[in-house]
């Protein structure tokens, strides 16, 4: 007996969700969806992706001992001041590097 091939990913397969955007946000995506040369589904794909991540990185870094062996002293100072700041400060903080590494690949 042969093993059944798995059927490949198609868009016609996908998972589908409708979503309602604010006045303006569709037309916001597709701008910088063309910036970043990819269809506006990407782009929104990319997006809540990056946020997940980052979201779940929250969550993990927390585990991470400031005196781990891994960590250079100029990392454990970074990790550590970065404890220190609200959550609304890190999430603008990571939110602000991510951004930034964007604009460096361009």
């Amino acid at each position: 007996m042969r093993p059944m091939k798995q059927a490949p990913y198609s868009s016609r397969t996908a998972d589908k969700f409708v979503v309602r955007l604010p006045d303006g946000m569709r037309e916001r995506i597709g701008e910088v969806a063309r910036s970043h040369r990819r269809s506006m589904n990407s782009e929104i794909i990319a997006r809540l992706e990056q946020s997940l991540f980052q979201e779940e990185g929250m969550q993990t870094d927390t585990s991470l001992c400031i005196d781990s062996p891994e960590l250079s002293l100029s990392e454990r100072e970074l990790l550590q001041r970065f404890r220190q700041l609200s959550r609304r400060q890190q999430n603008a903080l990571v939110a602000l590097i991510d951004h930034d590494s964007e604009l460096s690949a361009e």
